[in-house]
């Protein structure tokens, strides 16, 4: 009979956050497929689980998968973890998973920490419907395309982002889907965890305070409202010539018309240049 392969939850940064089950499951594995292995013998040395490892991560995962199945279907046991959280959530592991599932191998979950849940569950927004979207595109085009493809969503929207980036996205965020209720959770689980609640503008007015910003960072953005009744364009056409006979700056009165009207800066400011050509 083949073997299993158990897809393991491990801690995302405190290390009591593994539950008994995963920790047996560990210990009585023929092997364990870590994402960096040496980043994960700091869990099994604290755990004393000495069950050998390899490693299995997304530059050889293609290559690695056709070999474990091999083990799996002479019987062996495979636990795969990540380094944190929950495997193939933002993680290796999908095609390891899929090919165990083309070959009849079972597949079980060994549930745990995940940084969308943990952070979502703290992050005082609606949680009855939420929209998990991963690392969103680094090239500005792209990212920019991927958000205004969620902007009627009315779910609450949960990016991942590395620190380096977390400014960037917020920015854009605002400028395409408006001001909205968000919060910016940080390091979870870690010593320094942090949430940064509030509208988009004071998130990121407050990351701009910091000489760096640090740890992997989890946004929630709050999503469209349903009940809201948007302005038309063309009454917004209207209001911005009225507007402009005060010859405001274009800035300004974008980041005004767009607080008003709840609607992006981005396409209000696009409006005002428009009428101002035209």
């Amino acid at each position: 009979m083949p073997g299993t392969l158990y897809i393991v939850a491990t801690p995302m940064g405190n290390l009591e956050d593994i539950s008994f089950r995963a920790v047996r499951v560990l210990n009585e594995a023929d092997l364990i497929a870590a994402e960096d292995t040496r980043h994960s013998r700091k869990l099994l040395n604290h755990y004393n689980i000495s069950t050998p490892m390899i490693a299995c991560h997304e530059h050889n995962e293609a290559q690695r998968s056709a070999g474990l199945i091999s083990r799996l279907n002479k019987g062996e046991t495979v636990a795969l973890i990540s380094d944190a959280g929950t495997p193939l959530i933002s993680d290796p592991g999908y095609k390891l998973v899929r090919m165990a599932g083309e070959e009849g191998i079972r597949v079980v979950p060994v549930p745990g920490c995940n940084a969308a849940v943990a952070g979502l569950s703290a992050a005082g927004l609606p949680t009855d419907s939420f929209l998990f979207l991963g690392f969103p595109p680094k090239k500005q085009g792209r990212q920019c395309a991927a958000l205004e493809a969620v902007k009627p969503n009315t779910a609450t929207l949960v990016f991942y982002e590395s620190p380096k980036r977390i400014k960037a996205l917020i920015k854009r965020a605002e400028d395409i889907l408006g001001n909205r209720s968000a919060c910016l959770a940080r390091e979870l689980t870690k010593r320094h965890e942090e949430f940064i609640r509030g509208s988009l503008s004071r998130i990121l007015a407050e990351l701009e305070t910091r000489e760096q910003v640090k740890g992997e960072c989890v946004l929630f953005i709050q999503g469209a409202d349903p009940g809201e009744a948007a302005v038309s364009p063309e009454d917004l056409r209207t209001v911005i010539l009225d507007r402009l006979k005060e010859n405001p700056g274009t800035g300004a009165l974008a980041k005004e018309l767009a607080s008003a009207f709840n609607l992006p800066k981005k396409q209000v400011y696009d409006t005002i240049l428009s009428l101002k050509a035209d």
